[in-house]
């Protein structure tokens, strides 16, 4: 906290008596909010600015202090605030119960002046303390977050080196999803876990050899056997993981050639047995790799790229993302253009 600020009390107690003594044992050093009840207790814990430490009395009609604290330890936004209660209950089996259900402290009534000081002062230091070193741990995570999401991306874009040579589908298939997932009715915070993941998807490639991935031409049933291990290559590769976003990559990895009517690789799902991310990006990659030039066919034509969703919604695609896919066109050309590739054409 910083110095300068002078910490905000709420004091929670249904007899004014009280209140005013603790008001004026703490209003020189605190600015004091009061409540009479619990159910204004928990109001003004949740306003802003919330206050830094509450002093809670336990014997209170239709919500006692023990609920309120409950209550208070519940709700995200409260559940760090300190809680002292102040009782005329004094027994070891109620402080027990108070500090089980996260209160920090027990002062007995009646108050002794110089020990409310005392505890409060070293409450809220603790509190101080705690504040900083989770304002660290978060600027740490989301550095680390940044570092991870940048190695997603860097790996992804070395998958598709190997059969494209700008890189660019990643990107623009990616931007894809994105804008499908939000159609689809995703949050905005999932839709961008979903852009980050997706890169991941042929992650899988780097272990198919080059006689094979780029092959101008069809596969044999040899070849193409060896192309189908790439989503389980890629599973593999980014392996099981704490981190949400590179679960999700692993999923996708894994499941977007898998097809709404079972007749996917690697696991033969179907329908909602694919995660809705799978099923979305197999969408967006199949678009843009229709409309993309590769070593084995030319870039086809947007209409006809479409043409292919159509008849494939309902067996290759999940049918409702095909019409919403559709209903996008006009944002997924402007990300089509903004990322467009650089002209290469690999056939004769």
């Amino acid at each position: 906290m910083n110095e300068n600020r002078v910490a905000t009390l709420l004091i929670v107690d249904d007899t004014p008596e009280n209140i005013d003594v603790l008001n004026g044992i703490l209003k020189q050093e605190y600015k004091i909010k009061v409540a009479s009840n619990g159910e204004k207790a928990l109001k003004i814990a949740q306003s802003e600015p919330a206050p830094d430490l509450i002093l809670l009395d336990i014997m209170m009609p239709e919500m006692d202090g023990y609920e309120v604290c409950k209550r208070l330890k519940a709700n995200f936004v409260t559940a760090k605030i300190p809680v002292i209660f102040v009782t005329a209950k004094g027994e070891t089996a109620d402080e027990s119960l108070g500090f089980d259900i996260g209160a920090v402290d027990y002062i007995t009534k009646p108050v002794s002046p110089p020990l409310v000081l005392r505890r409060v002062r070293t409450q809220l230091s603790l509190y101080d303390e705690k504040r900083l070193l989770d304002e660290m741990v978060k600027e740490r995570t989301k550095e680390l977050e940044k570092t991870r999401l940048q190695i997603i991306q860097h790996l992804g874009r070395a998958a598709e080196y190997k059969d494209n040579e700008t890189g660019m589908h990643v990107i623009r298939m990616s931007h894809y999803a994105k804008l499908l997932g939000l159609a689809h009715g995703m949050s905005a915070e999932e839709a961008e876990l979903l852009l980050n993941a997706a890169p991941m998807h042929d992650i899988g490639k780097i272990g198919i050899p080059d006689r094979i991935l780029l092959k101008p031409g069809k596969l044999d049933a040899a070849e193409w056997e060896i192309m189908k291990t790439h989503p389980q290559m890629g599973a593999e590769i980014l392996g099981s993981d704490s981190s949400v976003l590179l679960n999700l990559a692993r999923d996708i990895a894994l499941t977007h050639h898998e097809k709404w009517d079972g007749s996917g690789y690697p696991n033969g799902l179907k329908g909602e047995e694919i995660s809705i991310h799978a099923r979305i990006v197999a969408i967006a990659d199949t678009f843009d790799a229709l409309t993309t030039v590769r070593p084995y066919k030319h870039a086809w034509l947007v209409e006809d790229a479409i043409n292919l969703l159509k008849k494939g919604a309902g067996s290759d695609f999940d049918p409702e993302l095909v019409d919403k896919f559709l209903s996008i066109m006009p944002q997924i050309m402007e990300i089509k253009d903004q990322y467009a590739e650089i002209t290469v054409e690999y056939l004769e």
